[in-house]
């Protein structure tokens, strides 16, 4: 095993946190801002790079990986979380909105999830976080969530996060699945990805739904989330009053509004 082999509990329902058993020396990596609590003689670190340890890369592949992040909207810098005592000890991270918090366990999983690109959350140390190009032009220009995702490696516990419910679909070879762009959030390397459009025109400009589609196609594995946060927050923005919303909605608006902005 190269990854760190770590424990974890899982707390809440609509708005989790993970929490994580660190042994003696172990390590878990996490995404900038998701840091919640730690106990003593947990030693925090800023690292440079996709958080996978290789410190054989050197200062070019250390550049190379972190500028994958940039690409992916991420920090150049990840955060490590180290055991440095005698005992068990523990260290949380939250979810950045309401939905769930997915464990994979990437030895399960084919050492490889492509996910969307907000959405890792925490690993243990040895897992690459890097970036992962759509091979086809209509998923890279019409894609929603982009033409960049991320890409998982290794062979530890990863968390990823989503918005509202999680439903994981099994496809069969040959299995076809058409999902909203927004609602894709992460699925095994043997699933083929590409973007539909959606057929018909009046389907298409008053539907409601959009123009494009993901289609995927099995065999794999595919996460799906009911509540994309765009999804909420354009939701959020058009109730506001300055955008047309009811007035005696204006102050409820006005505060959810308000919360998703950090004021």
């Amino acid at each position: 095993m190269n990854n760190h082999e770590i424990d974890y509990k899982i707390y809440g329902d609509d708005m989790q946190f993970v929490e994580i058993e660190l042994d003696p020396n172990e390590t878990v990596i996490a995404e900038a801002g998701s840091f919640m609590m730690m106990e003593d003689d947990i030693h925090m670190e800023t690292i440079f790079g996709d958080g996978s340890g290789n410190n054989e890369s050197g200062l070019m592949g250390k550049l190379f990986s972190a500028g994958k992040r940039v690409i992916t909207g991420e920090s150049l810098f990840m955060t490590a979380f180290t055991n440095q005592g005698h005992g068990k000890k523990h260290a949380s991270f939250a979810s950045p909105y309401p939905g769930k918090i997915i464990p994979m366990d990437l030895s399960e999983l084919g050492g490889k999830i492509i996910c969307q690109k907000d959405a890792f959350l925490a690993a243990a140390k040895g897992v690459s976080v890097g970036i992962a190009f759509q091979r086809k032009i209509g998923a890279g220009f019409f894609g929603g969530e982009g033409f960049i995702m991320q890409k998982l490696e290794g062979d530890g516990l990863a968390f990823v996060h989503a918005g509202g419910t999680i439903t994981k679909k099994e496809l069969l070879p040959g299995q076809t699945l058409r999902v909203d762009t927004g609602c894709l959030v992460a699925m095994t390397s043997s699933v083929d990805y590409d973007i539909e459009f959606v057929k018909g025109v009046k389907t298409a400009l008053f539907g409601g739904e959009g123009l494009f589609f993901a289609t995927l196609r099995g065999p794999g594995s595919v996460w799906i989330q009911s509540l994309p946060f765009s999804r909420l927050a354009s939701r959020v923005f058009a109730a506001a009053p300055h955008r047309g919303g009811k007035k005696d909605e204006g102050s409820i608006a006005r505060g959810v509004f308000e919360m998703f902005n950090g004021d």
